[in-house]
């Protein structure tokens, strides 16, 4: 008990500091530190563990502004829902801001994860990155393999299919395709167990003797980097005798083509991180695109039809092109509201460099916590009419090329500036590509209120079980 009290006199001593040190520097914005140590970080993640995560953002809002502080993952946080102050923090990296996240995102990725990466180093494996997922590798190289696993997936599809389950599956697959050349296999298979567990450790307490999820992660994330760490190490080998694959992992090995000179360790991190960027958002997303074109049947009518005329131009079995992608419009409607609407990115952590004076003359102190939050502003009602409605048609006239808007401070999905998602093109085709052989091969309809949270790191997570019949010449079977 006397160790409590003085544990708890440190902390409020700590607060006053820090909250002095503001006054001296800045005037904070307004807001709650909530519960000694805890902060309000509990109040954040059972929000996200709902269908409904705006209160936690509407609560503090409507009572102190689209800026205020908070306490989340055991530090003093300004927390933005504005689009301005968001494109100041995204902008600015690496001169105000620097990435910054929770603990236990940290210890699961790895230090030389890109998510964590900073400086001179971040750039030149972001870059490396962006290289080998542009439009031209992904037009002539990648299209073809993502078209090929998500129909050998759906091939096995029969009655009743647990939707989320098998997103999962094909973007796994995926990702470790595009990383080291694997096709599906026993290997894979086991990789993937294990990095499930990984996954649900994001955004729990990190410490293992009080949240046996996080201790589970931790373990599991061992046998991954170990599994990972036997393929680098394999790969050197026959780098050195002239093998060279076509993949992620061959141009972090290539000295001459920018890669090379990274250790082990660094690349099982980075190839680690990039599993969770490939993985969990876009397989996400497709569950959620689904249950929404199954609650608004006249944007699934739409979406039908353009890829029925797709597919009678290009034949039931010829793998899709690129022209045929560029040719899904309304598709591109249908991925931008839903990644509006539920991105399970909700936001960005940064933390100040220096003071920052931000909007209504508010300053963030040197040293604090930020969380711009994406999901904030796309969901402001003063932002986009109706924001809470999934409404496709809302991108109709506003596009200019695949999936861009004018309004670039207001819709941010993959993140903004120097780390805006590398992956967010293939992101985007992967979707695409997926929604064109479900809706061409296959109708469907859901078999139970089944809810999609969006914070799907967590055991509470549902399946979205569809029950489907497949199609032949665009009939029943």
């Amino acid at each position: 008990m006397l160790l409590f009290s003085l544990l708890l006199s440190l902390f409020f001593l700590l607060l006053l500091l820090l909250r002095s040190t503001a006054r001296r520097q800045g005037r904070l914005p307004p807001g709650s530190l909530g519960l000694p140590f805890i902060g309000e970080t509990l109040q954040l993640i059972s929000a996200y563990k709902t269908e409904n995560p705006e209160p936690f953002i509407d609560d503090r809002v409507a009572r102190y502004g689209p800026v205020f502080t908070t306490h989340l993952f055991g530090e003093p946080t300004v927390f933005s829902a504005d689009p301005e102050t968001n494109r100041l923090i995204l902008q600015n990296e690496g001169r105000l801001f620097e990435s910054s996240y929770p603990g236990s995102i940290s210890n699961l990725l790895g230090r030389h994860s890109l998510l964590l990466m900073r400086g001179s180093l971040h750039k030149r494996m972001h870059s490396l990155t962006m290289s080998f997922a542009n439009n031209a590798i992904i037009r002539d190289h990648l299209l073809l393999d993502v078209d090929r696993l998500v129909r050998l997936n759906m091939e096995s599809w029969s009655d009743r299919v647990l939707l989320m389950e098998e997103s999962k599956k094909i973007t796994f697959q995926l990702t470790v395709k595009q990383l080291m050349s694997f096709d599906p296999c026993e290997w894979t298979e086991n990789l993937m167990k294990e990095y499930m567990l990984v996954i649900e450790g994001f955004f729990t307490i990190p410490l293992p003797i009080f949240s046996t999820t996080y201790r589970r992660a931790i373990k599991a994330r061992g046998k991954v980097a170990e599994a990972l760490s036997l393929v680098v190490r394999d790969r050197r080998r026959e780098v050195e005798v002239g093998e060279i694959k076509n993949d992620m992992l061959a141009a972090l090995l290539d000295e001459e083509g920018g890669g090379g000179g990274f250790s082990d360790e660094e690349i099982v991190d980075f190839m680690l991180a990039l599993l969770v960027a490939g993985y969990e958002t876009t397989s996400t997303i497709m569950t959620l695109a689904v249950k929404f074109l199954t609650e608004h049947p006249l944007a699934l009518a739409q979406l039908k039809d353009e890829h029925e005329e797709i597919k009678a131009k290009r034949g039931e079995n010829e793998a899709l092109q690129w022209e045929d992608y560029k040719a899904m419009c309304f598709t591109q409607c249908v991925v931008n509201e839903t990644l509006r609407v539920a991105n399970i990115i909700s936001g960005v952590f940064r933390r100040a460099m220096t003071d920052v004076t931000i909007k209504e003359g508010y300053t963030i102190p040197k040293g604090y916590k930020v969380f711009a939050s994406l999901r904030g502003v796309h969901m402001d009602h003063h932002h986009f009419k109706d924001a809470r409605a999934f409404n496709p048609w809302r991108w109709q006239g506003q596009q200019n090329g695949l999936g861009a808007t004018s309004a670039t401070n207001m819709f941010n999905p993959f993140g903004g500036g120097p780390r805006r998602c590398p992956g967010a093109e293939l992101a985007r085709v992967e979707l695409s590509v997926f929604l064109h052989r479900l809706v061409t091969q296959f109708s469907w309809e859901a078999t139970e209120q089944d809810k999609v949270v969006f914070f799907p790191t967590t055991r509470t997570q549902k399946r979205y079980p569809i029950t489907i019949r497949r199609l032949k010449r665009g009939v029943e079977e």
